[in-house]
C-alpha cells in the first residue's frame, strides 16, 4: 500500500522550546492513557508523558531501554508520536519506530525485534479527537493500574522537564512484512469463502483485505480505504451503526460471514451469513469449542460482560476444559492468560488473546479472523448462522455506556456494589427472583435465580459507566433487567444518557 511506501523518519528539534504544560490527570487510565488532544494534553504534556515513561521503563529495566513505537491512521498520531518519542529519547531511551501499526503489529515487533518496551499511539475505536498511548515491558502484555498510577505519578511531578537528546533513534519500514507471515504462515484455507471484510476507514483498512486473500478468502472490501476524518463512522465493530453496515453488505454480496475490525485492529466483530450480528462472547466460544477439540485440558479465560453459556458448555466440558472470569480489560485478561497459561482469553468487546501454541499471547483482530475463516472451513458443511444456533439461545443487550464523571464512576460503582450485595445478603428479589450469586472483580455482575444476569462496572477508556445484561428467557426480561439497574443509578443522580438503548 502506498502510505507503507511513503513512510519516513522523523527528524527532532531539540531546541524548540515548549513552555505551557497541559496534561488532565484523568487521561491516565487503567490499561493506557486517553486524552482529548490538544484540550487534555498538548504536545508539552505529551513529552512529559513520554519523558516520565522513558523514566519508568529505564528504572524497571536499564538505562538506555530499547522501545518499539508505531502509531495509528489518525490526522494528529503521527504529531503525537513526535512527542511521546521526544521525551522517551529525553529520558535516554532507544527508539525504533516502526511508523502506521495496528497495536498487534506493535506488541509483535517487541517480540521480533527483541525490545524492552513498546509504545503504540492509538486511541483506538474513540472519536475523533481522542489519542492515546498503550505501553508495556512485559511481552505481549501491557501495563495495568498499578503502573499507570506510577507513570501518572512521575507524570504530574516532572514541572522541569526539558528535552534533550539523550537516546538513539532508528526507524524501519519493513515490519508488516514480518508480521503478516507471523499471521499467516503457510495457512491456506481448503474452501473457498466470501468475507465482507468492514474497516471504518481505520488503521486496519491497510492490513486486513491483504490477509483475508493470502489465506484464500474472496474478500469484499467495505470502507478500508484509510482516511482519518472517518466519513462512515467511527471504527468500532461493537458499535450497532457500524454492525448495520456490515450486514446489509453481507446480503448484498451474499457472503459466507462479515469481519469488522475497530481503529487499532485488536478487536473482532462478526456477522453471519443472514446479517445477524453475533455478540462476540459467543463468537469467542465458538472458537473456544474449535480449539478445544485439538487441544484438550486447556483454559480459556473470560471477563466479567461474557455470556455464562461458557460454564456450562457441553463440547468444553467433554474436552475437559475450564472457563475463568476475570476483569475486563486488554491489560487485565493479557495477564491473566499469562498466569494461568490459558490458551485463549475472550472479551465480549472483541479482544481475542490468542497463546501458545497458536499465538504470542496478545489480542489480535486479524489473528482472530484467520481463526474463524478455520473454523468455517472445517465447518464446511455448516453456515455460520446454523454453526451459531447450535448454541441455546440467549437474549442479551448491547453494551451500553451511560455518561458518569471520570471523577465520579467508579464511586458509582462502589454504591452499586454495595446496594445489590446488601440485596444479596438480605434475601431480596430482583424482577420476581432471588439473586442466585454475584461477581466483585471487576463491577458488580449479579445472577439471578434462573441464571439471567446484569453487569454495572466503569469504563476504563471514556467517562461512562458499562451495563451488559444476559436473559436466558426472553428480550422482555432484559428490558426488565435494564430497569432494575436504571432505577439504581437514576437514584445517583450522577448517571447521564445512554449511547445505546435497548
Amino acid at each position: 500500500m502506498e502510505i507503507f511506501v511513503n513512510q519516513k523518519p522523523l527528524s527532532f528539534n531539540f531546541n524548540e522550546k515548549l513552555t505551557e504544560t497541559i496534561i488532565s490527570p484523568f487521561g491516565f487510565r487503567e490499561y493506557d492513557a486517553r486524552w482529548l488532544y490538544p484540550n487534555d494534553v498538548n504536545k508539552k504534556g505529551l513529552e512529559v508523558f513520554g519523558y516520565s515513561l522513558g523514566q519508568y521503563i529505564c528504572k524497571r529495566v536499564k538505562v538506555g531501554a530499547s522501545v518499539v513505537v508505531g502509531h495509528d491512521y489518525r490526522s494528529y498520531s503521527e504529531e503525537v508520536k513526535y512527542h511521546v518519542v521526544k521525551g522517551l529519547l529525553s529520558a535516554g531511551c532507544n527508539i525504533i519506530d516502526i511508523g502506521l501499526s495496528l497495536s498487534p503489529m506493535v506488541y509483535f515487533a517487541q517480540h521480533h525485534l527483541n525490545t524492552d518496551a513498546l509504545a503504540m499511539i492509538t486511541a483506538s475505536h474513540n472519536d475523533n479527537g481522542w489519542t492515546g498511548i498503550k505501553c508495556g515491558i512485559e511481552k505481549s502484555l501491557t501495563f495495568g493500574p498499578d503502573e499507570m498510577r506510577e507513570i501518572k505519578e512521575l507524570a504530574l511531578s516532572n514541572d522541569n522537564y526539558q528535552a534533550n537528546e539523550e537516546g538513539n533513534y532508528k526507524f524501519i519500514n519493513d515490519l508488516k512484512d514480518h508480521y503478516l507471515h507471523y499471521l499467516i504462515k503457510d495457512f491456506k484455507l481448503k474452501n473457498k469463502l466470501k468475507i465482507v471484510a468492514a474497516c471504518g476507514n481505520g488503521t486496519a483498512g491497510a492490513f486486513a483485505p491483504e490477509v483475508l486473500r493470502s489465506i484464500g478468502c474472496d474478500v469484499i472490501e467495505l470502507h478500508c480505504d484509510l482516511d482519518h476524518s472517518f466519513p462512515n463512522y467511527n471504527p468500532n465493530p461493537e458499535d450497532l451503526v457500524m454492525l448495520k453496515d456490515l450486514s446489509d453488505s453481507v446480503l448484498e454480496h451474499k457472503a459466507d460471514a462479515g469481519f469488522g475490525f475497530d481503529g487499532d485492529g485488536d478487536r473482532l466483530g462478526v456477522v453471519d451469513n443472514l446479517g445477524q450480528e453475533i455478540f462476540s462472547d459467543k463468537i469467542g466460544l465458538l472458537l473456544a469449542q474449535n480449539i478445544s477439540n485439538d487441544h484438550q485440558d486447556s483454559i480459556f479465560v473470560v471477563d466479567v460482560k461474557s455470556t455464562g453459556l461458557y460454564f456450562n458448555d457441553p463440547i468444553l466440558k467433554e474436552n475437559n476444559c475450564s472457563v475463568d472470569m476475570w476483569k475486563t480489560g486488554h491489560s487485565h485478561i493479557k495477564r491473566r492468560v499469562r498466569e494461568l497459561n490459558a490458551i485463549s482469553g475472550f472479551e465480549k468487546s472483541g479482544h481475542f488473546f490468542i497463546n501458545d501454541p497458536l499465538g504470542l499471547g496478545f489480542d489480535d483482530g486479524l489473528m482472530s479472523a484467520i481463526l474463524m475463516a478455520k473454523l468455517l472451513d472445517e465447518e464446511k458443511d455448516s453456515s455460520l448462522s446454523e454453526i451459531k444456533n447450535s448454541l441455546p439461545i440467549t437474549y442479551q443487550s448491547p453494551t451500553m455506556a451511560p455518561y458518569c464523571a471520570d471523577d465520579e464512576k467508579y464511586q458509582v460503582v462502589d454504591e452499586m456494589i454495595d446496594k445489590i450485595d446488601s440485596m444479596f445478603l438480605n434475601n431480596e428479589s430482583v424482577i420476581k427472583q432471588k439473586i442466585k450469586n454475584i461477581i466483585t472483580v471487576n463491577g458488580v455482575r449479579f445472577e439471578l435465580e434462573n441464571g439471567s444476569w446484569g453487569l454495572i462496572r466503569a469504563s476504563s477508556n471514556k467517562p461512562s459507566l458499562v451495563i451488559v445484561i444476559e436473559s436466558l428467557k426472553s428480550y422482555d426480561e432484559v428490558k426488565e433487567i435494564f430497569n432494575f439497574i436504571n432505577s439504581l443509578l437514576d437514584a445517583t443522580g450522577k448517571v447521564g444518557e445512554y449511547d445505546q438503548s435497548i
